[in-house]
């Protein structure tokens, strides 16, 4: 049963978002949270049946998200073929976005697989490199598309501090540069 969003859910989010990143997911209970919160573990129970669903809940819309991007640029293949530049610059865009997200799926990694998260975001790699190279690449090519867009979700999260602007500029020039086209 999917419950409409709350102010409620979204404190529990932002609070379990803070303490994932100081503790981990694992050393994060659903009492932690409530604690933090200053609520019982029943109201917390009522939003978030599980500790799971609460880290679920936080990373499906990114995962949602991505996976619209990647569909959608299909989609745009068959009409109009996107160019590796738009590709990377659209990528970047998205992982720019969720930064903050992204931190807690690499220091999680383990439990994100354990929820099947990980798998899709992989996916998208090959996906979007068979957009660039088409539909078999070589192993060059392929190791150069997981170079590319692997290093713009890198670079979002190694550098922080950076601004936008300046920070897609590098990114994307270098995974270009990776490309090689």
């Amino acid at each position: 049963m999917t419950r409409p969003p709350s102010q409620t859910r979204d404190r529990i989010q932002h609070v379990a978002r803070e303490l994932f990143r100081q503790k981990g997911v694992q050393r994060t209970s659903l009492q932690d949270i409530a604690d933090r919160l200053g609520i019982t573990k029943p109201a917390l129970y009522y939003h978030f049946r599980s500790r799971e669903e609460l880290v679920r809940s936080i990373i499906q819309p990114l995962i949602d998200e991505g996976e619209r991007f990647v569909a959608e640029n299909e989609r745009r293949r068959k009409s109009a073929r996107a160019t590796p530049r738009e590709l990377l610059e659209g990528y970047f865009d998205f992982h720019f976005k969720h930064r903050a997200d992204l931190v807690l799926v690499v220091a999680e990694l383990t439990t994100l697989a354990d929820l099947g998260l990980i798998d899709r975001i992989l996916a998208w790699r090959q996906r979007l490199s068979k957009l660039v190279w088409g539909t078999r690449p070589t192993l060059e090519q392929s190791t150069r598309a997981v170079i590319a867009f692997g290093g713009l979700q890198d670079c979002c999260l190694q550098f922080p501090d950076a601004g936008y602007v300046e920070l897609r500029r590098a990114a994307v020039n270098g995974a270009m540069a990776a490309l090689d086209i």
